[in-house]
């Protein structure tokens, strides 16, 4: 009898919990090492993405359009972008379902010399890859200036935004596009800043989290486990300062104090706690496209989202849960 209890003991000590069962793998892609960029890598250095279920290998593509093209292609089948518009008027089935930004807070740095947007003419301006974030804040900087891409100002792809500093160092081109995280790297490198893209004023969606309706069809749940992973981040890095910037600096290749902080700072202030993407912002860029995608003008913003899983978070009390532990 002692025997079958000691077994039966032993049993229940070594059996498997519900919370160390085995864990769904999953990739998950982004195209930048940049601030907006930070809440996923948080959700994997700070066990979130464990905490909810998953074994998230976070994969690195150097661009926007090269990261939308993995997800096209459904390997990794979530990433972290901000380019779907042009590739659902393409037919390819992406879908945003949150959404870190809804403006371009990026500022346009140069070599010395250059100190204001019209001198750019003449010169060029380097971004990550054509279709990228950085492209596409290009366009809307030129057009804001009264200036074309590729007749007033040469637009080169010059690759990720550490190459493209060493580019404009270097004088291969003159001028680019950095987030906050990298402007005092570039000030450093004496650069100087010629424009705040924030100064625009313009609603415009950004980076977001990106699946496919064909994924939330068929692994529903764990695309809701991979955007409360990415919710939970979002609350985890206003609350935890210190913790976070250690693995912003992991990510960053980073030590310096300025730089750490200019990104925690820029994403605390402009990221939302309920990160829903904005269809004025997929408005803005559906008329930005039109005249080269003629599909844009008949399109709606919704076509491009799938609201449905914050919703259901919303409803299942998920966002209010964070805040308490979160506080």
């Amino acid at each position: 009898m002692i025997r079958v209890v000691v077994f039966l003991f032993a049993v229940l000590v070594c059996a498997p919990s519900v919370g160390a069962q085995e864990l769904k793998k999953i990739k998950i892609g982004y195209p930048a090492i940049a601030y907006n960029q930070i809440h996923i890598w948080v959700a994997k250095d700070a066990g979130l993405f464990k905490k909810h279920g998953l074994d998230a290998e976070i994969v690195f593509f150097r661009g926007g359009q090269v990261a939308t093209q993995a997800l096209v292609a459904g390997d990794p089948p979530i990433v972290n972008i901000g380019t779907v518009v042009q590739a659902g008027l393409q037919g390819h089935d992406v879908v945003l379902i949150a959404s870190s930004e809804n403006a371009y807070n990026y500022s346009v740095v140069a070599r010395p010399g250059i100190t204001k947007i019209e001198q750019l003419k003449g010169k060029r301006l380097g971004v990550s890859g054509f279709g990228s974030a950085s492209h596409n804040a290009s366009l809307i900087l030129f057009k804001k200036f009264n200036l074309e891409a590729n007749k007033d100002v040469m637009l080169v792809v010059a690759g990720p935004t550490l190459d493209r500093l060493t580019a404009v160092e270097g004088a291969r081109i003159d001028a680019t596009i950095v987030t906050p995280s990298e402007l005092p790297r570039a000030r450093k490198q004496g650069l100087v800043e010629v424009y705040d893209m924030l100064d625009l004023g313009i609603e415009v969606q950004g980076n977001g989290f990106a699946t496919s309706r064909l994924f939330i069809k068929s692994q529903r749940d764990t695309v809701l486990n991979a955007l409360k992973s990415y919710v939970e981040a979002i609350y985890y890095i206003h609350r935890y300062r210190d913790e976070t910037r250690k693995i912003v600096g992991k990510y960053l290749r980073l030590t310096d104090a300025e730089a750490l902080d200019a990104t925690y700072a820029a994403f605390v202030k402009s990221v939302a706690k309920k990160p829903y993407p904005t269809l004025k912002g997929i408005q803005f860029l559906l008329d930005e496209v039109a005249s080269k995608l003629p599909n844009a003008k008949s399109a709606k913003p919704e076509q491009f989202v799938d609201l449905s899983l914050l919703q259901q978070l919303e409803k299942e009390g998920f966002f209010a849960e964070m805040a308490k532990r979160y506080p």
